[in-house]
């Protein structure tokens, strides 16, 4: 089992709108990429200064199923779209359970 784990920070200027959208384009994966055995997605509640504002947390049972997801044009799409254009800082990590 593999679990891929982003922590996105947004930009200043990020808009309500643009987070929701990333949040919505997100969320909309799993119907299209069967491969994702779990995904977890939320905003953090700020309950401590620096943290990042985003994280996406999705389960895998192999590397092959990871690349799948990583390289799917769906999620590529939402990457351009959404996530780019409001981005400040990404940290990500891939750990096998």
């Amino acid at each position: 089992m593999i679990r891929h784990i982003v922590l996105l920070t947004w930009s200043e200027e990020a808009t309500d709108d643009q987070k929701a959208a990333v949040a919505e384009g997100l969320a909309a994966l799993p119907a299209v990429i069967p491969q994702l055995r779990r995904y977890d997605l939320g905003t953090d509640l700020g309950l401590a200064a620096g943290n990042s504002d985003f994280a996406v947390v999705a389960e895998f049972d192999s590397v092959a199923d990871y690349e799948v997801y990583r390289d799917h044009p769906v999620h590529q799409a939402v990457i351009a779209e959404h996530i780019k254009p409001i981005l400040a800082a990404r940290a990500a990590l891939q750990v096998e359970l």
